[in-house]
């Protein structure tokens, strides 16, 4: 059985030159901490880079967003007709990610066919999101793409191969390589390889092997980061409506690499009183005793349990309390430093907890469906995806 696999080549633009100025984080990252931002734009200066064509979150609500999008959308088209970028036909790229530690994460970045991923709750496509999709999330990512002639993927999907017969077994050693330098803001490394047409369709026959393996319920892809980017991609498929549009570029991983990490991602609440909103947690999960769920104020620090999935729990739980008391707000923070700092603020909690395990997350989705929103990262904010290539819309 020969499956239509949701996975091609595509047209991938990669810049001449500068890469360490043009490579940048992804957008959903540092997002209570501009501070970061206002370094990595610092860093950028002058010249050509991802950072002057993308919206970090952190200024998703500022009140020129709009000129901002204005902005972005006239400096994709400036780069496009400047020549600073090389367009690879029908491509793949093998991308080779040392992360702050030194371990080598590898992926491939590809298009992914959207008629193929769905995230409406109940259906079963190939390539399945992994959170809840927040609706109101997406219409202000909608302003971004629908007209913008780029994409800039920071979109990871993984394949649950537990043979490492697909990525694992590339040999580079006579491959083209396309980009190699130091990514910046301690972001580590980043190297890019051409992969030749005999090592595309070897790479197919691997999936589909794959996707036979999985019987009748196949679940080929899960998406690992990004999923409300992909959501994005999916609702403008039909507005952009060329047949460019009905793909997205992203990276593929396989869940089982060594370097590829699970994080759990933590909740800050600000504007609260930290006092209160412990009372009250202790007395909802009075008795509980599965898990344990430590809290940060600017005062004290302590414990408590709770029984269940810690990011439905915690998240049903705060979701009530900011809608009952006017002012409060709750953020996802990646990483315990970040966390305990933004904790130390006053009017501030942060809570961390052990999450779920990546191995746990095909066959929980596939039983399950989707996790509650903002459960897992994949990795610590500086070892995430940054963007790199890009691909025409129209």
């Amino acid at each position: 059985m020969s499956f239509r696999l949701p996975f091609v080549p595509a047209d991938i633009l990669i810049p001449k030159s500068d890469h360490h100025e043009w490579a940048s984080i992804a957008c959903d990252q540092f997002t209570s901490e501009p501070e970061y931002w206002e370094n990595a734009y610092s860093e950028a200066g002058e010249k050509p880079s991802c950072l002057k064509i993308t919206l970090p979150e952190v200024y998703l609500n500022d009140s020129n967003v709009e000129n901002r999008i204005s902005s972005i959308n006239k400096k994709m088209f400036e780069y496009l007709e400047s020549g600073i970028l090389n367009e690879y036909k029908d491509a793949l790229i093998l991308v080779e990610r040392t992360i702050s530690d030194g371990r080598v994460r590898r992926g491939i970045v590809g298009a992914f066919e959207l008629e193929a991923y769905s995230y409406e709750l109940g259906t079963k496509p190939l390539i399945r999101t992994t959170e809840g999709t927040v609706l109101s999330r997406i219409p202000p990512r909608v302003k971004i793409r629908k007209d913008a002639p780029l994409e800039l993927p920071h979109v990871m999907i993984l394949a649950d191969d537990k043979q490492r017969t697909i990525i694992e077994q590339i040999d580079t050693k006579d491959l083209e390589v396309l980009y190699d330098f130091d990514l910046m803001l301690g972001g580590g490394h980043l190297k890019g390889y051409l992969l030749p047409k005999a090592e595309q369709e070897r790479i197919f026959a691997a999936l589909n092997a794959l996707a036979e393996s999985e019987g009748d319920d196949v679940m080929l892809f899960a998406v690992g980061d990004g999923n409300h980017s992909l959501a994005t991609a999916k609702n403008c498929a039909e507005i952009i409506g060329t047949e460019q549009a009905k793909y997205a570029l992203a990276e593929l991983v396989n869940i089982h690499d060594e370097a590829l990490d699970f994080e759990p991602i933590y909740r800050v609440m600000f504007g609260v009183d930290p006092k209160d909103v412990i009372s009250e947690m202790k007395k909802a999960f009075s008795g509980a005793v599965e898990k344990k769920v430590e809290y940060f104020t600017a005062t004290e620090s302590g414990s408590f349990y709770v029984d269940g999935l810690e990011s439905k729990v915690l998240q049903d739980f705060i979701d009530k309390y900011v809608s009952d008391h006017a002012g409060s707000e709750v953020d996802y923070i990646h990483g315990e430093d970040s966390l305990k700092q933004l904790s130390s603020k006053e009017n501030a909690v942060g809570f961390i907890f052990s999450g779920i395990n990546k191995d746990e997350l095909f066959p929980y989705v596939k039983k399950n469906g989707p996790l509650p929103r903002k459960t897992f990262s994949m990795g610590e904010a500086r070892d995430k995806r940054y963007y790199m290539e890009a691909r025409k819309l129209f």
